[in-house]
């Protein structure tokens, strides 16, 4: 089965559809690569569905823990490299919504590693993720 759709709209912007939920997302080029930046970029939505497929393998292992991360946040940030222009480096901060021990923290690390997209991810991308836990604890 088909997963999505994307279709130029032209001036640098596509739509994808979401086939089994109809979601659409725009994407735009980047303003540094003669684009509006209005919305992600392709490599923004590469770079972030490494940060979202980490806290949602996080979630499945924290469900089966029995342990509710509903809040937790991940921020992203993403590097190019000039040439040839790629991701280079993502770098992303997982900051948990509640306190965890070293062993539950270290669990949730060695998870993240293993999602799909972190899998799917060229080896020449170095991922760089660090946890935090949310002050005021």
């Amino acid at each position: 089965m088909t997963t999505s759709k994307v279709t130029y709209q032209g001036d640098l912007r596509t739509t994808a559809i979401h086939f089994q939920s109809n979601n659409e997302i725009i994407t735009d080029a980047p303003t540094d690569n003669q684009g509006k930046g209005e919305a992600f970029s392709p490599t923004d939505l590469l770079a972030t569905s490494l940060a979202s497929c980490m806290l949602t393998i996080i979630g499945i292992k924290a469900r089966d823990m029995e342990i509710d991360l509903a809040g937790t946040t991940a921020e992203m940030t993403k590097v190019m490299a000039a040439d040839p222009r790629r991701v280079s480096e993502i770098h992303i901060i997982v900051t948990f919504n509640k306190e965890l021990d070293d062993r539950t923290q270290t669990i949730f690390y060695n998870t993240a590693l293993t999602c799909p997209v972190a899998k799917s991810l060229h080896p020449d991308i170095t991922q760089n993720l660090t946890f935090r836990i949310a002050r005021g604890l």
